[in-house]
This record gives structure tokens, C-alpha cells and sequence, in this order.
């Protein structure tokens, strides 16, 4: 088996690459490697993909051959199996979840004891014992399996305790959308239970919808949202949790770069932990400007809220994320948490006063083109003509940047270009664009 671990974890088709016998391996091979590290039990958490009660099974049976004990969550927000992970002392746990993918994907997130995602040694050392043939422990040395049936309420009341206690949501009408995936039950009810009139959309998982034409990758759905229901805000979820839009109440849609601006400009200390703020590659350069000017220092991380953890804990700063809406707080979580980071947000809001356009009026972004092509291999980002083609394209810009990568997480490569116009960006991206589909 091929199996490799990209940006985020291991992820793929379930019918080529995440399948039973794959998590079977996945599982006897981690619980391998994480014995050897002295740790012998694992909470397993999962989203709403139909393809979840399978493959939990599959790895479920891998960790127990492998002489692990196991709590099963049951479906929860990846950055509840995190935080779980940490409080519970289970020393590691597991997320099945494609995040933002729909559900013919699936994928597997391993936390370690932090309630971190693992390092690159450690998943290097899973890989190995991938390749390797699965041979159980002695009879009397295989794992156990347990229930574990207050995640939820763990995790709902851990989310509320974040909120500072003079903040009252009650003046509040708010839209949750749950992306159809592990938040539908515990957000809408995180946001209720600190006074907020909540409207959820997004909430009736089938197995089959999750994230689909729905969450925070169609932030168009939280936007009609909010503005038919007049309500003040929008948070719109991706399917494991850990990544938010926000939309104003005029329906301007807020990406993670506005979310930590936000949190930034609220928070008064400039000094130590607040020093800094990481951002990723795939910032807007308007940002880094912004944050800057407020006294901070900015740094940009490789793209993916682990290597922003990981700069994070680096630096010894506390803030970070990527504009797709992966935020880290850390002095709150381990991990991109999108329900604690609406949170953050909006009680920012309440203590200053202020709308989050009169916050965002103090910087402006330039003009940022995203798009992506989907590709058999990869490896067309080393061809020579594409490499000429961008390296013209940086020398014609004045302001701006050019990003093209491939996707951690798809078959894709993924193009950004920041440009002082947009229909320059555009230009440039599309140029990229078509070579790029003449070569795949």
C-alpha cells in the first residue's frame, strides 16, 4: 500500500485509497509506533461521511491487534477529539474525516498527547511499519474497546467556558451552518446556550451531503442566510470543524485573514506571547501589512494549521491561522478550532463595541486570485515551461506575489496571484492555468 501522509493527514477516495483494509493497516501500524512511545490508548473520533462506521471498525480492529485500548467519540468536530485527547489523557487520538472534501473521500488525523497534530518523525515512522506485514499481538496483550458517550457535552461545555463571562450573546440572531458534518448537533447548541437566537442550516447529515454546495467552502449558502433572517451574523463550518467563515450583517463574507485581524486589533498586548502572528504563504499581503501596523510581527508558515501550530510553538506565540479559516488560538486550543474561533471573534466584537467592518476599515487587502486544477500527477509543478512562465509573471509584478503548489490534500495544484489590479491577477492565473491543463 502507497499510503502517505500529506498536509493533513492521511486522505483519499475511499474506494481506491481509504478503504477497510487500508484503516486496518493505518491503524495496526500507529499503534505500533505509539506503544513504542509509551502510549497505549487512542479516542477515535469521526465526521458524518456514511463511509465513517466502516472504516472506524477497520481501525478500531488495527489498534486492538496491535495491543491498544480504544474509546470510541462517536461523531464530533476534530478539534473536540483534540481537545478529548488532552483531558482524557489517552495519550493519542485519531479523527476519520476529509474535512472539506464531500463524502466519496475520507481520511485519518492522528493528535498526540498535546492534542497536537503528530510530527513529521513520527508519521515517517508509521509509514515504515505501513510496508511491513500485520501480525497481531499475543491473544492475552490485544486491546479493548470502550463508548465513550459524554464527548459532546464535553465539548460543548468546554467551548462555552472560552467565552469571558461578562459576554452575553443574548442580543444576538446567528446563523450556524454545520456543513451537514460533525457539528451539526454541538455548535448550534454551543451558540444557544450563551444567549444567542440561532438559526441552523446545515444540520441534517445523511451520510452522503456533507459539505455539499453547503459550509465554509460555500460561504454564498451563510450569506442569503443572514441576510433573509436579518440576523448579525453568519458562521459557516466546514465538516469536521476545525476551519469557519464568518459573514457580517450585511452579508460580507470574512475569511480567516479578516477573522485574525479581528482577534489582533481586540487584543491590548503586544508583548511576549502576543508578539507575533503566523500566517501562511496563502495570506494576503494587505494582511501582513495590517498586522504589522498594529505592533505586531509577522511571520508565514507553510500552508496547513499544523505547520502554523508548529510555528506557533516555535515562536512562543499564541495566534495564527490561514485564510481559508483554519484558526488557531492558542492560548484556548491545540488546534484550527472554527467553532472557539467564531467565538473569539464575536465576544472581540461585543467588548469593543464595534461592527467587524468599522474593525476592518484599518487595513486593506490587494486584490488575491485562488483557483485550482485538477491534475493526474502532481509532479507537472517541476516542468520547465511552467517554471519559466512563473518566474516571468514575478518579474512583471510590482506588488503582489505568485503561489503555485500542489494540493496536500487533492489531485490538484493550486494557483494564487496577488496583483496591485484584479484583472491582472486574473490574467496571470489564468495564464498559469492553461499551461497547466495543456501538460495534465
Amino acid at each position: 500500500m502507497n499510503l502517505k501522509f500529506g498536509t493533513d493527514g492521511i486522505r483519499g477516495p475511499v474506494e481506491s485509497i481509504i478503504t477497510p483494509e487500508a484503516c486496518l493497516k493505518i491503524g495496526h501500524a500507529t499503534g505500533l509506533v505509539m506503544k513504542d512511545l509509551g502510549w497505549d490508548t487512542v479516542v477515535i473520533g469521526k465526521d458524518t461521511r456514511v463511509s465513517g462506521y466502516m472504516l472506524e471498525s477497520a481501525l478500531q480492529a488495527g489498534f486492538i491487534a496491535a495491543g491498544v485500548n480504544v474509546n470510541l467519540l462517536g461523531p464530533i468536530p476534530t478539534p473536540g477529539v483534540a481537545y478529548l485527547t488532552k483531558t482524557l489523557r489517552n495519550k493519542f487520538g485519531v479523527v476519520i474525516s476529509a474535512s472539506h472534501n464531500d463524502f466519496l473521500d475520507n481520511g485519518i488525523k492522528i493528535f498526540n498527547e498535546d492534542g497536537e497534530k503528530i510530527s513529521r518523525d513520527i508519521e515517517k515512522k508509521i509509514e515504515k511499519y505501513l510496508s511491513s506485514n500485520l501480525s497481531p499481538v499475543e491473544t492475552s496483550q490485544i486491546g479493548k474497546a470502550y463508548r465513550f458517550d459524554e464527548s459532546g457535552p464535553r465539548y460543548i461545555e468546554f467551548c462555552k467556558s472560552t467565552v469571558p463571562s461578562e459576554i452575553s450573546f443574548s442580543s444576538l440572531r446567528i446563523v450556524v451552518d454545520c456543513a451537514n458534518g460533525a457539528c451539526y448537533k454541538v455548535s448550534p447548541e454551543i451558540f444557544e446556550e450563551l444567549g444567542a437566537e440561532v438559526i441552523a442550516i446545515g444540520n441534517e447529515p445523511d451520510g452522503y451531503n456533507i459539505n455539499q454546495n453547503c459550509g465554509s467552502t460555500h460561504p454564498e449558502l451563510i450569506k442569503e442566510a443572514v441576510i433573509e433572517h436579518r440576523a448579525d451574523y453568519g458562521i459557516s463550518l466546514d465538516g469536521d470543524g476545525d476551519r469557519v467563515i464568518l459573514v457580517d450583517e450585511k452579508g460580507n463574507i470574512l475569511d480567516g485573514d479578516d477573522l485574525l485581524y479581528i482577534i489582533a486589533f481586540a487584543n491590548p498586548n503586544r508583548t511576549g506571547p502576543w508578539s507575533g502572528v503566523v500566517g501562511t504563504h496563502m495570506s494576503n499581503l494587505g494582511f501582513e501589512e495590517g498586522i504589522k501596523k498594529l505592533g505586531y510581527k509577522f511571520v508565514r508558515a507553510d500552508v496547513g494549521d499544523k505547520y502554523v501550530s508548529e510555528m506557533l510553538s516555535n515562536k512562543g506565540w499564541l495566534l495564527g491561522g490561514e485564510a481559508s479559516g483554519h484558526i488557531i488560538c492558542k492560548d484556548l486550543v491545540s488546534t484550527g478550532d472554527g467553532t472557539i474561533a467564531a467565538l473569539k471573534v464575536i465576544s472581540s466584537l461585543l467588548l469593543l463595541e464595534k461592527k467587524p467592518s468599522e474593525v476592518l476599515l484599518n487595513y486593506t487587502k490587494i486584490p488575491q486570485i485562488n483557483t485550482a486544477v485538477k491534475v493526474k500527477n502532481k509532479d507537472i509543478i517541476n516542468d520547465k515551461e511552467l517554471k519559466s512562465l512563473i518566474s516571468e509573471i514575478e518579474s512583471d509584478l510590482t506588488v503582489g506575489r505568485v503561489l503555485v503548489r500542489p494540493s496536500g490534500t487533492e489531485p490538484k495544484i493550486r494557483i494564487m496571484i496577488e496583483a496591485s489590479e484584479e484583472k491582472v491577477a486574473k490574467k496571470f492565473a489564468n495564464d498559469i492555468k492553461k499551461i497547466i491543463e495543456s501538460k495534465s
